[in-house]
């Protein structure tokens, strides 16, 4: 399962994570983001202990989108070290999103 990544969770939960965390930022309304959320979901489940899948709604950490200069959901973030390794606007398929998260 993802975790509900929020602002006050965020340096825990990411920026201090020893396993690289793959955000995904969504909204409800977002039909793409509907599409991937299952993808991201069964994913969150095949990486757990190596990685973190988190999940950033737009709408309600809008801080969090500012910081990250969304434009477009679904966007895809890798951090590692604490540091965004990889950016991706749109939705992917599982194949697309291990490739991303290098697992």
């Amino acid at each position: 399962m993802s975790l509900k990544i929020t602002k006050e969770n965020f340096e825990e939960e990411v920026l201090k994570s020893d396993v690289p965390v793959l955000l995904d930022f969504w909204a409800p309304w977002c039909g793409p983001c509907r599409m991937v959320g299952p993808v991201v979901e069964e994913l969150a489940g095949e990486v757990s202990g190596t990685a973190k899948v988190g999940k950033i709604n737009v709408d309600e950490e809008r801080e969090l989108a500012e910081t990250f200069r969304i434009m477009s959901i679904p966007t895809l973030a890798v951090i590692k070290n604490g540091k965004v390794t990889a950016l991706e606007v749109g939705a992917r398929d599982k194949r697309g999103l291990k490739k991303l998260l290098g697992v």
